[in-house]
């Protein structure tokens, strides 16, 4: 029996030819052979690709401006946050710094961090295909969200906005004179911008898979991302128009959302949580599809209960439309529907911990390397379980009425979000670095890197579930004196967070000059992107691969001689 799980002459290497010993192609080599990074030269040609490795590209490029800006905003607000007098800047200026950190971030960074960037690069090649299904929409998608990042750095420079990152009515079509509307276009944009991509990878995983790439041969990241592009297309549009809808009532006076027109502000929270709680599983689940690749790959095991975790991710893209109302339990709701949206926000944390359950499963008795890319793993599952768990606090009604508005919100927000999205991205990154860009980044910073992250992270957060517990109420830039140690606990931590990232930003870098050259496979790893080149030629594959194997067969990697006696 071939020892080869695909049956493919792309394939540019043994699966044994590349083990950690021999992960060196000889630095000494002058003319780099043709790849996408390569093939033509010149800006217009990178404005102008159709090519979906250099679309992410831009899109990574994108996306790190932004994450640099997000975070900068963050730590002005952590600043302000050391005292409890609002003495570092004005509380209408704190506002407004809240409200573009939160824009910045969810709009412009974690929704479109692992789809846009490693979902576009990866997923052609891990079905065999030569490019996503469209790619004219596909640039496309690109320029949306630069006209919407365009329009939210004209919204900064005009003087920002202080709605809040939900563009709450009625204070956003009433009572505000800051710049709503051209920061709510830049957030319509955006969701252009998501929708596109979303439709692009349904349609490609659907219809261009290799021969042999059946459903249930497909890796787990490409399942999160089938399941995240569901929710893209059928709840983007939703929010949508309620963005133009508000801009109408702000510019015609026409009564949706104000009462005092006739409107009902309770309809805006509707349409808007319809939107963003699936929002929540659109950042969510392509990472927990790069989770699912990393645990694989660094436990030498095909992911327990293949089955459970592929169908967990598409259960919990349809449950997820059904819990926003857990959002508006002290808004005058009807008890009677927010006891059913309680027990529906219960039932949506099944799928999310058969996840852990497996991934947990998948590492017992694993033969386990603790590489950059496993550790972010770990932290990702470390971060996930608090603010889950933690999310069955805020969706049970009893104990949600006294926790909401407060600073236990934004710390399961940001354990969720930021936590775990973060680290699933960084994952990610460092495990298909070498695929991106044909180097390889120096482990031991990338691992202290991950370390102190996790650490920041975790001393900048955690102390705000307290913080709530106690009553601390989010978005006001001043507090009583007795909570200030905690504040300045939480900023130190954000202090600590930011130097690991400064140390990531640095170390990818000088890899991209000075880093080891990469063979086409240094992790030993399962998959058909794996199969060729790195960095990649412009077609992906010189011939279409045909699959012949279950997904993450690494016995045919790590044993193929006991495979031939067999």
């Amino acid at each position: 029996m071939s020892t080869q799980p695909f049956a493919a002459r792309a394939a540019v290497a043994d699966w044994t030819e590349t083990r950690p010993a021999d992960r060196q192609t000889s630095a000494r080599q002058t003319r780099p052979p043709r790849n996408y990074l390569n093939e033509t030269e010149g800006i217009s040609r990178w404005l102008l690709t159709q090519d979906h490795k250099r679309i992410a590209i831009l899109y990574l490029i994108s996306v790190t401006f932004f994450f640099i800006v997000g975070g900068l905003l963050a730590f002005v607000l952590r600043m302000e946050l050391l005292t409890p007098n609002a003495d570092l800047m004005a509380m209408d200026t704190y506002n407004k710094v809240f409200t573009m950190h939160g824009v910045v971030m969810i709009f412009f960074v974690l929704i479109p961090a692992v789809p846009a960037v490693l979902g576009n690069f990866l997923l052609p090649m891990m079905l065999g295909a030569r490019d996503l299904a469209f790619p004219r929409i596909n640039l496309l998608s690109w320029y949306c969200y630069l006209i919407g990042a365009t329009l939210l750095l004209y919204t900064v420079i005009a003087g920002g906005v202080d709605t809040g990152w939900t563009f709450t009515t009625p204070l956003s079509t009433r009572f505000v004179n800051t710049n709503v509307i051209s920061a709510g276009l830049a957030a319509f944009m955006a969701g252009f911008s998501s929708i596109f991509t979303g439709l692009n990878f349904i349609v490609t995983i659907h219809r261009m898979r290799a021969p042999g790439l059946t459903w249930f041969r497909l890796p787990l990241f490409v399942w999160a991302h089938y399941a995240a592009a569901i929710i893209m297309v059928l709840a983007t549009p939703v929010v949508s128009i309620t963005i133009v809808l508000v801009a109408v009532e702000r510019l015609v006076g026409i009564g949706i959302f104000d009462p005092k027109l006739g409107g009902d502000p309770l309809l805006f929270q509707h349409l808007f949580w319809f939107y963003s709680h699936p929002a929540v599983y659109v950042m969510l689940l392509p990472s927990m599809g790069v989770i699912s690749e990393v645990i694989a790959c660094f436990s030498r095991k095909r992911i327990f209960g293949y089955s459970a975790v592929a169908f967990s991710s598409v259960a919990i893209a349809l449950f997820g439309f059904f819990v926003w109302e857990h959002h508006m339990f002290i808004m005058g709701v009807s008890q009677y529907s927010a006891l059913v949206f309680s027990l529906l926000t219960m039932l949506v944390a099944v799928p999310s911990a058969i996840k852990v359950f497996n991934w947990t499963s998948t590492l017992y008795k694993g033969s386990i390397s603790f590489d950059a890319p496993m550790i972010y793993a770990l932290c990702f599952l470390g971060l996930f379980v608090i603010g889950g768990c933690t999310g069955v606090f805020l969706g049970s009604l009893g104990m949600d009425v006294q926790l909401t508005e407060t600073y236990f919100v934004v710390a399961h927000f940001h354990f969720v979000m930021v936590g775990s999205v973060i680290m699933g991205y960084l994952a990610g990154l460092h495990f298909w670095w070498p695929k991106i860009t044909g180097r390889m980044y120096p482990e031991l910073p990338a691992k202290v890197a991950a370390v102190i992250t996790f650490v920041g992270f975790f001393f900048t957060f955690g102390p705000q579930f307290i913080l709530g517990y106690l009553g601390m109420p989010r978005r006001y830039a001043m507090y009583p004196p007795e909570w200030q140690a905690l504040n300045v606990l939480s900023t130190a931590g954000a202090t600590v967070m930011g130097f690991g990232y400064l140390i990531t930003m640095v170390y990818l870098m000088w890899s991209l000059r000075y880093g080891v050259i990469a063979g086409p496979n240094p992790w030993r790893a399962y998959g058909l992107e794996w199969q060729t080149a790195s960095p990649p030629p412009t077609q992906n594959f010189l011939e279409t691969p045909t699959v012949t194997r279950e997904a993450y067969d690494y016995a045919s990697i790590d044993h193929p001689v006991t495979e031939i006696a067999a």
